[in-house]
């Protein structure tokens, strides 16, 4: 049986296709929101590929990454059809913004906090996962046109820069104990 080719052509217009159909430039608010979002999972898998399979880390970011395909799917959704979304599989919900809070929550207690601006590049995986942190901040306001109110994908891209801010730190500083939150 012979395989699907990884290209189509249907782009060469300068044009991509959406979840649920339609068509936009490749420069337009989608795109744009859904490729820095893009970007910042493919930081994340640097992270995870540094920090090593089956760290504690890593199982973070594997959660975090998935829920990136649910916000990508949202993003890469025209306004009209997001009624055919569905929630946590193609729609970021409140629950998803709240589950991140509660991880910054415990990851906050497992390290001294700094008292002065953070200079980045104590190691390298605190260096890639503020790499992350601000393309997760420019996905934030590309997602800001790209998905308003009521969508829950800007809440869940400033919790997860904040969640990323404090991962670096947690990577950076003395761990204490771990706290099950789940």
């Amino acid at each position: 049986m012979p395989r699907d080719k990884v290209y189509t052509r249907a782009g060469d217009d300068g044009t991509t296709g959406l979840l649920f159909g339609g068509r936009v430039a490749k420069d337009s608010a989608l795109p744009r929101a859904y490729g820095a979002v893009d970007e910042a999972q493919a930081i994340l898998g640097l992270v995870r590929a540094e920090a090593g399979k089956g760290t504690e880390l890593d199982d973070v970011l594997v959660h975090i990454c998935r829920d990136l395909w649910v916000l990508m799917a949202e993003l890469a959704t025209l306004p009209e059809n997001r009624d055919k979304l569905v929630d946590g599989r193609t729609r970021v919900t409140a629950e998803m913004v709240d589950g991140l809070e509660r991880l910054i929550d415990s990851m906050d207690e497992r390290f001294v906090p700094p008292t002065e601006f953070v200079v980045p590049g104590q190691n390298r995986v605190s260096a890639l996962l503020d790499v992350g942190r601000t393309v997760a901040r420019r996905a934030e306001r590309h997602s800001l046109a790209a998905a308003p109110p009521p969508s829950q994908a800007c809440p869940y891209l400033n919790r997860l820069s904040d969640l990323l801010w404090t991962l670096a730190r947690w990577q950076e500083g003395e761990s204490l104990p771990v706290k099950d939150v789940r």
